[in-house]
């Protein structure tokens, strides 16, 4: 099943897909890809699935688009029986894997667990995740135990619009943002 050549994933280490619904009978499961473009996950190896803590290295043997998405085979899972054991991990690859970005640009990892302020210092909460709605990116913030209010907000994340400034040393996504909304 699970590659052993490894079995500490590496230290910083980026989500870039998850694991889907079983598809047919020879093990193929469906798969989400958040990279860009999409296709771009099948070039990063190996794969460490993560759910609940645990970690698993898994080799991809065969994937091929599918509809709007994907599927994909992993080494040792060949019926929908093991397939299944795979379904809703978080696929995962080492950071170091991943192109260079340039000044400004980040990663939606980096933006995850970062802080929430207003530019006049008010606290609206973590950013949980990003979503990608087709017109822009849109920041999940969950309320915190500092946060103004007990609010989670979806914010657009349109750069000089709404964010203003981004500081991954801070910890601090600064927005041109109403607390009531």
């Amino acid at each position: 099943m699970p590659d052993q050549e490894l079995l500490v994933p590496p230290v910083e280490r980026v989500m870039v897909g998850a694991v889907g619904k079983v598809f047919g009978l020879k093990g193929w499961v469906k798969i989400h890809s958040h990279t860009q473009p999409d296709t771009n996950l099948f070039q990063y190896r190996p794969w460490w699935l993560h759910r609940n803590g645990q970690w698993q290295q898994h080799k991809v043997v065969s994937h091929k688009s599918h509809g709007k998405g994907f599927i994909a085979q992993l080494d040792g899972y060949d019926d929908p029986d093991k397939a299944q054991t795979l379904v809703g991990y978080e696929i995962h690859v080492a950071r170091t894997l991943l192109p260079a970005l340039s000044e400004g640009e980040f990663y939606w990892a980096d933006l995850e667990g970062l802080t929430v302020v207003t530019q006049n210092g008010v606290d609206l909460g973590k950013v949980h995740q990003l979503l990608e709605t087709g017109a822009n990116d849109v920041l999940d913030v969950r309320h915190s135990a500092s946060s103004v209010d007990q609010e989670d907000r979806l914010i657009p994340y349109l750069e000089e619009q709404v964010i203003k400034k981004v500081d991954l040393d801070l910890q601090t996504i600064v927005v041109d943002w109403d607390p009531e909304f």
